[in-house]
């Protein structure tokens, strides 16, 4: 198999400028493999070198919107210039990303993995009172009411939405992240939150709003949101929403 999807595949996903060496490092084995003979470690990197090159000569034709650039020692891919302006009027309509505390995310955490689920079992797993967080999912959206399970008192079942699976880009419950990883994005987020930021469902840190404002004017050139209008959360069930909003309210 060719190189080229390869190099491009890791051009796009990286969030900084990733370098020559950096991307040689990573397809040295595939290189050799492909030319099915050893290879000096300076033949593998000017062939890397060669088909990085031939790459970025393919996306500069101007039926391209994009345009794999080198900046500061290394390579991304960013949008033209002349498409500027309306990937700005994109990236305006955009719904703001949703910030979500530690609490929040571990809390939606159990309700995803242990769907559906009660808030005193979600109490339980996490060793705190989750009825205010409860609350505050519910308002973003990001779970429901599922019902209510057959036991004394009858309380109420929660699970997520579709809202939860476009905001994480999840076909389904089943692309989940093992716990392990998940562990690994709560212990990110804890970090930041020691650093004075609020994890977003992607663990990026909450800012003020001016400064998310030219951070996001800065990173116009970059196509990283999916393209594509989002389709409206479910509807919910009204009465079983408000019964759960005095339920956290009166705990």
């Amino acid at each position: 198999m060719s190189i080229k999807p390869k190099i491009e595949a890791i051009i796009y996903a990286a969030e900084e400028p990733v370098s020559l060496e950096h991307i040689t490092t990573l397809l040295k084995d595939a290189v050799v493999s492909q030319e099915g003979a050893p290879l000096a470690d300076a033949e593998i990197k000017a062939r890397v070198r060669a088909t990085v090159d031939e790459l970025a000569a393919e996306y500069a034709a101007a039926d391209r919107a994009m345009e794999i650039r080198q900046v500061a020692g290394g390579y991304r891919m960013a949008t033209k210039p002349e498409h500027h302006d309306v990937v700005r009027a994109f990236a305006k309509s955009l719904k703001p990303p949703v910030r979500l505390s530690l609490p929040a995310l571990e809390t939606l955490a159990v309700i995803a993995y242990k769907q559906p689920v009660t808030v005193p079992e979600i109490s339980e797993i996490r060793g705190v009172d989750s009825s205010g967080v409860i609350a505050t999912l519910l308002e973003r959206k990001l779970v429901t009411t599922a019902g209510r399970k057959a036991v004394i008192g009858r309380p109420i079942l929660y699970k997520t939405t579709k809202e939860f699976l476009l905001r994480f880009g999840l076909k389904d419950v089943s692309e989940l992240p093992s716990m392990e990883e998940f562990e690994k994005l709560a212990s990110e987020a804890l970090q930041l939150d020691m650093a004075g930021g609020v994890a977003d469902a992607t663990g990026v840190p909450d800012v003020p709003e001016t400064q998310g404002e030219a951070s996001a004017e800065a990173e116009l050139a970059r196509m990283e949101a999916p393209v594509g209008e989002e389709p409206a959360p479910p509807a919910q069930d009204e009465t079983e929403e408000e019964v759960a909003r005095e339920e956290a309210a009166g705990d």
